[in-house]
């Protein structure tokens, strides 16, 4: 399966929701330390071995973290900056024409973007600066800051259902549950007992979530009744720095450690562990899968590569 090399190294890859053969990367320079960093858009190749066609590219004066498409604008994408901006991209659009936008309101560095799925016009940002903001495409400023957490704010997803309501990951160890229309946090879960680097809601049951974390595990919570995780999936060897469900299978994930591998889970049967995938040679940081195509995963690392494959099938393979 196709194989892209980045200048730079991989901190996030995501699927498109328009187009089954179009990919966008995020990376940076030095590990994301000091540096620029890059945003690729790339279809995915017509045969086997031959290279990615490159769409579009966009170079930043600091590293890309993350980024999201919009579920509105089959071109239009939202990038999560280390310099604590969020900018808004079109990849339709000449590079000098780009950024559309700048939003520049975080004070730390921007880890996590997501894009609401099912009010289509706002996104939301999670920062180091212990902070969520919710932003809409057609507005300079963001709508509201929520800010509770103690420590580094990783991640933040919406719902899938509910337009409203998102949760958060942190370095607090907590994952706190939002409603927009709410002043507070609705929910607060003591999810793990070293950081949370990722989160993300189930697509078929809008109750359960899964967090990843320093300590190596994988837990699925539902907010119903959180006393407990449902399930709790050990494997990988170091800190999961990415978890996402399936589009297409209830139970099913993904996930991606630093020890360079990328997992998939069932966390519905007793040998949870379903798949492993070592191509990396270096940590692997991001993951997706896509919504269009079932079983194509993605996944980049720090080894500069870009990897695209389907479950069964090695990535490595031409």
């Amino acid at each position: 399966m196709p194989i892209f090399k980045t200048p730079f190294n991989g901190y996030s890859v995501k699927f498109s929701p328009f187009y089954e053969d179009r990919i966008a990367v995020a990376t940076a320079q030095n590990f994301g330390i000091l540096g620029n960093g890059r945003i690729h858009v790339l279809a995915l190749p017509p045969s086997p071995g031959a290279p990615f066609p490159e769409i579009a590219a966009f170079d930043t004066a600091d590293g890309v973290y993350d980024l999201a498409w919009s579920e509105s604008h089959d071109s239009l994408l939202v990038a999560a900056v280390a310099d604590g901006s969020v900018k808004l991209y079109d990849s339709s659009l000449p590079a000098a024409s780009n950024p559309l936008r700048s939003l520049q309101e975080h004070t730390r560095e921007v880890q996590s973007v997501d894009y609401n799925p099912t009010r289509r016009d706002s996104f939301l940002s999670a920062a180091w600066d212990d902070t969520i903001k919710l932003w809409t495409v057609d507005r300079p400023a963001s709508v509201r800051t929520f800010k509770e957490h103690a420590y580094c704010v990783y991640a933040a997803a919406w719902n899938p259902r509910h337009a409203d309501v998102f949760a958060s990951a942190s370095g607090d160890c907590t994952v706190r549950v939002w409603d927009v229309r709410e002043p507070g946090s609705t929910m607060i879960i003591p999810a793990h007992e070293f950081e949370i680097l990722s989160l993300d809601w189930n697509k078929y049951d809008d109750c359960v979530l899964a967090t990843a974390s320093v300590d190596k595990s994988i837990r699925v919570w539902d907010v119903r009744s959180y006393r407990a995780p449902v399930a709790v999936l050990n494997g990988h060897g170091y800190a999961v720095r990415k978890v996402r469900f399936s589009p297409h299978r209830g139970s099913l994930m993904a996930s991606c450690s630093y020890d360079m591998t990328v997992c998939l889970w069932d966390y519905m049967v007793e040998d949870s562990l379903v798949g492993r995938y070592d191509h990396h040679t270096e940590f692997a940081v991001g993951v997706d899968m896509s919504v269009l195509v079932e079983g194509l995963l993605a996944s980049t690392g720090w080894d500069e590569l870009v990897y695209v494959w389907q479950h069964g099938t090695d990535p490595r393979a031409p």
